[in-house]
C-alpha cells in the first residue's frame, strides 16, 4: 500500500480561540526537534498559513507562541509525557478530563470521541518485525482542536516525523488545519498496515508448507501464536474502521474540506481491504489448525497401529517361546525328580523304570505340543 499524497484545495482556516493581537513572527528555516529534560517533547511547532513560524523548546513557550500568532496552529508531539505535562496541556486547551484520563492510562482500543469542539482519537499502529517474525503494536492518542494538534505516543511506533515533514513540505495542505493533520496521521497508520499484512501472509504460507512436511509441537505452537497476532491486529484495524466511518459522517456537519473527505474515503477503502485480508487470515489459520490437528491425529493413529502391530508380533513370539519353554520344562521336571536318588523312591529299582520315565516324558511333551498347537500358540 504505497504512501498517498493528499491533494490540495483552497485552505479553510480554523479559528484561534486564544489568539492575541500581535504581528506574525518570522518563519524559521527548518524543523527543530525539541526535547524537555525528560525527552518527552519530540517536536513542537507553531504554524501560520501552513508555514512553521516558531519552534518552541517547552510547553510554556508553545502556549505563548500560539497566543502571539493570530490564526496560528500548534502541533505538539509528545512521547510518554508525564501526568503534569498532560494536565498542563489540558488546562491550556480545555481538554476533557475523561480524554485526559485515557491519555494518561493508555492501553485503549481505537476510538473517536468528541468533546465540544475537541476530538480525541486513539489509534493503534502496527509494525512487522522480520527477525522474530512477529507484530509489534504501538498506541497513539491525538487531541484535535480548532487551533491545535497534540499527539501522545506511548510506544516507539508510529514515527510521525515523516508525517510532519510531508505536511510541512505542502503548506497549502497544512493550512487546511488540524483536520488535515489528523487525516494524514490516520493515512500513515493505515499505510503502515500493508507490510504487516504482507508479513502475516508470508508466515501463513510457511506454516501451510510445514504442516504437511512435519509434525511437532513447534508447528502447532506457531499456529497458535500467529492466530493471537492476527486477533491483536484485528483489534487494531476493525475499530479503526468505525473511527474513519464516524469522521466521514461528521465531515459535512463540521465543515471538513471536500478534498480531505475524498482522501478520507480513500483511506477507508484501503482500511476495508486490510480488514478483509485480516479476516481471511483468521479463517485460514483456523482451517490450518484443524488440518494440522487432523494430520497429527492420523499420524498418531498410524504410529499407534504400528506399535500395536509390533506388540502383537512380540506377543506371538512370547507365546511360542512360552510354549516351547513349557514343553521342554516337562521332561526336565521328571528328570530332576528321579535324579534325587532317594532309596525309597517308587519304581527306582523297577526294571522298566527307565523306559517308563522316558515314555512319560515323550507323552507329556506330545500332549503339551498338541494343546499349544490347537491354541495357536505354535
Amino acid at each position: 500500500m504505497a504512501q498517498r499524497r493528499l491533494r490540495v484545495l483552497p485552505s479553510m482556516p480554523f479559528v484561534n480561540r486564544k489568539s492575541a493581537a500581535s504581528s506574525t513572527p518570522a518563519p524559521t528555516t527548518a524543523p527543530v526537534p525539541v526535547r524537555s529534560g525528560r525527552r518527552t517533547i519530540v517536536d513542537s511547532a507553531i504554524y501560520s498559513d501552513g508555514i512553521r513560524v516558531a519552534s518552541p523548546t517547552s510547553l510554556a513557550e508553545t502556549f505563548r507562541a500560539l497566543h502571539d500568532t493570530p490564526g496560528g496552529m500548534a502541533w505538539i508531539g509528545l512521547y510518554r509525557p508525564s501526568q503534569a505535562e498532560i494536565h498542563s496541556l489540558a488546562e491550556e486547551f480545555d481538554l476533557h478530563e475523561l480524554a485526559v484520563e485515557d491519555a494518561i492510562a493508555a492501553h485503549q482500543r481505537p476510538k473517536l470521541e468528541r468533546y465540544d469542539d475537541t476530538l480525541f482519537v486513539v489509534l493503534r499502529a502496527a509494525d512487522y518485525l522480520d527477525v522474530p517474525e512477529e507484530v509489534a503494536f504501538g498506541e497513539l492518542h491525538i487531541f484535535i482542536g480548532p487551533n491545535f494538534v497534540i499527539t501522545v505516543r506511548h510506544s516507539e511506533s508510529p514515527d510521525l516525523s515523516h508525517v510532519r515533514r510531508r505536511m510541512e513540505s505542502d503548506p497549502e495542505l497544512l493550512a487546511m488545519g488540524p483536520q488535515a493533520v489528523l487525516f494524514a496521521i490516520i493515512d500513515t497508520v493505515v499505510d503502515e498496515y500493508a507490510p504487516v499484512v504482507a508479513g502475516l501472509a508470508n508466515d501463513i504460507d510457511e506454516i501451510e508448507s510445514s504442516v504437511f512436511d512435519t509434525v511437532d509441537a513447534h508447528v502447532s505452537r506457531r499456529i497458535y501464536e500467529l492466530s493471537s497476532e492476527v486477533i491483536d491486529f484485528q483489534r487494531a484495524t476493525h475499530p479503526l474502521a468505525t473511527v474513519v466511518e464516524n469522521l466521514q459522517l461528521g465531515a459535512d456537519k463540521y465543515g471538513v474540506n471536500e478534498e480531505l473527505q475524498r482522501n478520507l474515503r480513500d483511506v477507508a477503502d484501503h482500511l476495508t481491504t486490510v480488514n478483509e485480508r485480516v479476516d481471511v487470515f483468521r479463517s485460514m489459520l483456523r482451517d490450518i489448525l484443524t488440518v494440522n490437528s487432523t494430520l497429527v491425529t492420523e499420524r498418531q493413529n498410524a504410529r499407534m497401529a504400528e506399535l500395536s502391530e509390533l506388540s502383537h508380533e512380540q506377543g506371538e513370539a512370547t507365546k511360542k517361546i512360552s510354549s516351547w519353554a513349557a514343553i521342554l520344562f516337562t521332561p526336565t521336571l521328571i528328570a530332576s525328580i528321579y535324579g534325587m536318588n532317594f532309596i525309597d523312591m517308587p519304581e527306582l529299582h523297577w526294571a522298566l523304570g527307565y523306559p517308563f520315565a522316558i515314555g512319560l516324558m515323550a507323552v507329556l511333551m506330545a500332549a503339551l505340543y498338541i494343546w499349544f498347537k490347537r491354541s495357536k500358540w505354535l
